[in-house]
């Protein structure tokens, strides 16, 4: 290989966001180069959302066994093997590997395995080789922040280290009541974990609506998984088999292990972005609507982007850019219409604004909303499931949000974001048929009450 070579696209980073550009722009007929210091895949594949719903599917296997005598069938609990759980875990992750790199393959991408850094607009350096493309896509990702003075080590761990334990702890304590902070509590408590989460903001998935977040917390002291809010750390002291974590209100807390949840920071120091001129901020890359960074020809896509820090995010915007490259002026995506899924038991799952949120836009006296309780759902009593669906309306116009909270619930965002992203009415929702018994009928029953039409609610 010469010490140049030259593409269309030449791609920074193979996480979601990356690998569905070099998937959609090699479809378009460019050539695509593609690098990657670790694996195709990026977090989510191997650090991130696969790995950890399948962990939270073993939780919920432990649960049902734990519960099962209540739907008439005799079964006992004898444990959690972790080795099988994380034989079981990686079996999902390595099939999805081989899928996705046997696809890779098959477009002809060209894979650079390796560290890249931007050395001109349009040539990343890889282990002294160049690559230049037409045009550039930053997608170099996200990585576990912790807080200063906060070291990871021993028995203080990211989320990236508690995916390979081998053991169940059997106290836990969480520094973080966000997305990773609730699902990694999940997990531990259906293995039999004590778990205390702290989070230092007044509420637990504190970018909910507030409806979700309360019952979140109320399904949580139910599963007794303990949380103290407006908690803010102070300090982390480590024994030989136990962490003391003191806070700023001069509490302390004793646990096996302290999981640091607070959230992800941008992958970008030292990778020459700023070197060359694209513009920053707290290390992401700024971009218009149309993901172009400051500097010409390089764009940007995924967790580097500032907004929701999320796989499926990183994928479309991978798609938006290699169609914008190839010129199909693909429309720009608009955030608040990106589904979000917590997979803790019980699940939250919302698209679009929350109350709050549309007050803020419309107004107070603009906006109308409806909870409709799970209870009347037939399919949620078959399943034993608490929750809710609530919909979030401007008066006298379409729904603006869609927020959910109840055992797999996750798997109904699909039809909340169509609901959200066509500005659907109420009405037209409603006249939609819903089969029955599912809990998609619960989206229908909700959007009947707020046509004025509530067959199964209270008026």
């Amino acid at each position: 290989m010469a010490d140049q070579q030259v593409y269309d696209i030449v791609i920074l980073g193979a996480g979601s966001g990356g690998y569905a550009a070099a998937l959609r722009a090699a479809e378009l007929g460019k050539s695509v180069a593609l690098i990657e210091g670790d694996k195709v895949g990026g977090t989510c594949l191997h650090r991130g959302c696969i790995p950890t719903k399948a962990l939270l599917h073993s939780g919920e296997v432990a649960d049902t066994i734990r519960h099962s005598e209540g739907f008439g069938v005799k079964g006992s609990f004898e444990g959690i093997d972790m080795s099988a759980v994380s034989a079981f875990k990686d079996g999902v992750v390595s099939r999805l590997y081989k899928g996705l790199q046997g696809l890779v393959s098959s477009r002809k991408i060209e894979v650079i395995h390796g560290w890249g850094k931007l050395v001109a607009k349009d040539t990343v350096e890889v282990d002294g080789k160049h690559y230049q493309g037409k045009n550039v896509i930053l997608a170099s990702g996200s990585y576990s922040k912790t807080l200063p003075g906060l070291e990871i080590g021993g028995r203080v761990l990211t989320s990236e280290q508690a995916l390979e334990l081998d053991f169940v702890p059997e106290k836990a304590i969480v520094l973080g009541g966000g997305v990773i902070g609730v699902e990694f509590a999940s997990v531990w408590a259906s293995f039999g974990t004590e778990v205390t989460i702290l989070e230092g903001l007044p509420n637990l998935v504190p970018n909910e609506d507030i409806s979700l977040s309360k019952a979140l917390e109320r399904a949580f002291r139910k599963r007794k998984i303990a949380f103290k809010t407006n908690t803010r750390f102070a300090g982390v002291e480590q024994g030989e088999d136990s962490v003391t974590v003191s806070t700023e209100d001069g509490k302390t807390y004793e646990a096996d292990l302290l999981l640091v949840a607070v959230g992800r920071g941008p992958a970008t120091s030292n990778l020459g972005y700023e070197d060359l001129g694209v513009t920053m901020e707290r290390g992401f890359v700024i971009t218009d609507e149309r993901l172009r960074s400051s500097v010409d020809g390089v764009y940007a896509v995924g967790d580097i982007v500032p907004g929701l820090q999320l796989a499926h995010r990183g994928f479309q915007q991978g798609i938006f850019v290699a169609e914008e490259i190839a010129g199909l002026e693909p429309a720009p995506i608009v955030e608040s219409g990106i589904p979000r899924v917590t997979y803790a038991e019980p699940n939250v799952a919302s698209v679009g604004l929350t109350e709050k949120e549309a007050k803020e836009e419309f107004g107070d006296d603009a906006v109308e909303s409806l909870e409709y309780n799970l209870g009347g759902n037939g399919k949620s009593q078959i399943l034993q499931t608490q929750g809710f669906i609530k919909l979030v309306r401007q008066k006298d116009g379409p729904i603006v949000g869609v927020h959910m909270l109840g055992d797999r619930l996750g798997e109904l965002i699909g039809e909340g974001q169509l609901i959200v992203n066509w500005e659907a009415y109420p009405e037209d929702v409603a006249s939609l048929i819903h089969a029955h018994p599912t809990q998609n009928e619960a989206l229908g029953e909700a959007a009947l009450a707020l046509a004025g039409k509530p067959l199964h609610a209270h008026s």
